[in-house]
């Protein structure tokens, strides 16, 4: 099976008491998603940052797995551990 493997950055913003995802931030390499996530974060005044990459396979139209890299600040639950789905 040939995959792809995706860095990506997401921002949140906290609204009403919760949680809410920016835009996706697609990324060249690992450490330029880290670092797009930290800008987002300390920089540009977001609640929260995650940089994390996103392994999909060309025989599925969903994306399979995500791996998280890092988390800066406030960040929901769904990103503290690894996905799949």
């Amino acid at each position: 099976m040939t995959g792809i493997i995706r860095f990506q950055a997401l921002a949140f913003d906290l609204v009403d008491g919760r949680l809410v995802e920016g835009p996706l931030v697609d990324c060249g390499s690992p450490a330029l998603a880290i670092q797009t996530a930290q800008g987002q974060w300390k920089i540009f005044g977001h609640a929260g940052a995650v940089a994390f990459s996103r392994t999909s396979s060309f025989d599925k139209e969903k994306s399979g797995h995500k791996h998280v890299l890092r988390r800066f600040g406030q960040v929901p639950d769904d990103y503290l551990k690894e996905m799949t789905g």
